[in-house]
């Protein structure tokens, strides 16, 4: 009989250290605060706390689960973190922009952003399969999602929410895909009041790590096909890139 056990616990602990690491963060703000607020689509200053605890929490609640997956996570909002802080104010996005400002001798923060969480992608997933096709294939899909999840950051409670929606499924699946899917809808959950809200962006960091969380459950619950099918969904994703985020910047008005 199939039961939700192991998600209860995956969940509360992915909810309760996002919340208390952002508090903890907000209170101190490592830096000075200007390094920790940006100006949102709409003019208002929003903090960027929630981000790296997302990340952080992520990491260590998908850790008991698959140390794989924490690596992946670990390593995506790393990388995120130093595109907000080193890329803040670059107005070039995407793979395009970057790659050529790349091909003229500019390494861009975003640059290292792309290359470093698609190398953790690929050894995440060369750690959670076996067979070399399936592990390129998780490795595709993890980096693959981290960007997704990214893409839609355009508006408040977009990625949080996009995370919820493709989240919650996933905690219908045994063992390790549960879990993992509990930890990123636990995550998600806690950041998206202030996300919603417009007092807090999950920036680079935050959506990366959530997404490449996300890409892990579902290496962890899918052999071959499963993985090629979701592999063509995220590299459609994102040589679509910019009309995914313009329709999640049009959602919900």
């Amino acid at each position: 009989m199939f039961t939700l056990r192991g998600r209860g616990p995956a969940f509360a602990a992915a909810a309760g250290l996002t919340w208390g690491t952002a508090a903890a963060l907000r209170a101190a703000a490592p830096g000075g605060r200007a390094r920790w607020e940006r100006e949102n689509h709409a003019g208002r200053t929003v903090g960027l706390y929630s981000g790296p605890a997302a990340a952080l929490a992520g990491a260590l609640a998908a850790g008991r689960t698959a140390p794989a997956a924490a690596l992946a996570v670990a390593a995506a909002g790393t990388c995120g973190a130093y595109d907000d802080v080193v890329g803040a104010g670059d107005a070039r996005r995407g793979f395009r922009a970057h790659l050529g400002a790349l091909r003229e001798g500019e390494v861009t923060s975003g640059a290292v952003k792309l290359f470093g969480v698609s190398a953790a992608g690929l050894v995440a997933g060369a750690l959670l399969k076996e067979r070399p096709l399936d592990k390129v294939l998780a490795g595709v899909v993890i980096a693959g999602a981290a960007h997704f999840v990214n893409l839609v950051d355009v508006r408040p409670g977009r990625a949080a929410g996009a995370v919820l929606a493709l989240g919650v499924p996933g905690l219908l699946r045994a063992g390790a895909a549960g879990e993992l899917s509990a930890v990123a809808v636990g995550a998600a959950a806690a950041v998206l009041p202030d996300d919603l809200g417009g007092r807090e962006m999950l920036g680079d960091s935050g959506a990366h790590a959530l997404g490449a969380l996300l890409g892990a459950a579902v290496v962890a619950g899918n052999g071959r096909a499963g993985l090629m099918a979701h592999a063509v969904a995220v590299v459609a994703a994102a040589v679509y890139g910019e009309q995914v985020s313009e329709a999640a910047r049009s959602a919900l008005g």
